[in-house]
């Protein structure tokens, strides 16, 4: 539950108001909790946002006591936003962190289905004009990946089809290697029948009976 209190240890007085955040809403992470104070952060005007933190795992509003009204329209926004925390997409270094998976786990299992992707989301790098455009994910879907241990078995039937694909690797390098062997004694017997190859006037010598 939201909690306000004022600051009467210090000279000058400051209104605090704190918001836990729901399990379901951080997954454990945080990561995911960094990202949900950024989230929330951009809804505020650029002149509070540094008003809003993160401390011991709860989102915190400190604001000087003569800011009363900027602070009441702060903490309506910061409610109001909270509201459906949960249901935020979920963008790829969270998941990361979520489900202990690496950049190149989480690609592969995108490309392949397994992952299932819930849209994607476009922003603009901070401080430059070039844009990005990355994929995002369900929050109730990750946390079901995430309860019935879905990258445990990712990881082993990886493992099964990279022998599979070592296995196939090696057959067709012994097979290449054995038809090249074939090919230099095909060589080598079609050269033996015919010793005379490339000698000046063997036919010649031939039809003139001397081998006779």
């Amino acid at each position: 539950m939201p909690k306000t209190k004022t600051n009467t240890k210090s000279n000058d007085p400051e209104l605090i108001r704190e918001w836990s955040l729901p399990a379901e809403a951080t997954l454990g992470s945080a990561v995911r909790v960094k990202g949900i104070l950024q989230e929330i952060r951009s809804r505020l005007s650029p002149a509070v946002r540094k008003s809003l933190d993160m401390e011991s795992g709860e989102l915190t509003l400190v604001m000087p006591e003569t800011s009363k009204t900027a602070f009441r329209a702060t903490s309506l926004i910061v409610t109001e936003a909270l509201q459906n925390i949960s249901d935020l997409r979920i963008i790829p270094r969270e998941i990361e962190d979520i489900l202990t998976i690496t950049a190149s786990e989480r690609k592969r299992w995108l490309e392949d289905g397994r992952l299932p992707s819930a849209g994607t989301r476009t922003v603009r790098l901070q401080g430059r004009a070039r844009r990005i455009t990355f994929h995002v994910f369900d929050p109730r879907v990750v946390e079901d990946l995430l309860d019935r241990g879905a990258v445990d078995e990712w990881r082993e039937q990886d493992a099964v089809v990279k022998a599979e694909n070592r296995r196939r690797a090696a057959y067709q390098a012994k097979l290449s290697r054995s038809l090249k062997k074939q090919e230099k004694a095909k060589q080598a017997d079609e050269n033996d029948d015919d010793p005379a190859t490339g000698l000046s006037g063997w036919d010649e010598f031939g039809s003139e009976g001397l081998l006779r």
